[in-house]
């Protein structure tokens, strides 16, 4: 990735807007995974918790 990005450094035509546009899609590419992540981690707790409850109501 470095030597790519190297490279890309020495070709002065257009390289400072690739690699631009690289990092900034790499930014979102994290980004969209911590918070698919998060809503995933919310979504699992609220599940568990509605079960407990069902199943709890269920035993009474």
């Amino acid at each position: 990735m470095l030597d790519f990005l190297k490279r890309r450094l020495k070709n002065e035509k257009g390289a400072m807007d690739k690699i631009l546009v690289t990092l900034l899609l790499v930014i979102v590419g994290v980004g969209a995974v911590v918070g698919l992540s998060t809503w995933m981690t919310g979504n699992v707790d609220s599940m568990k918790t509605s079960a407990n409850t069902k199943i709890t109501a269920a035993q009474q």
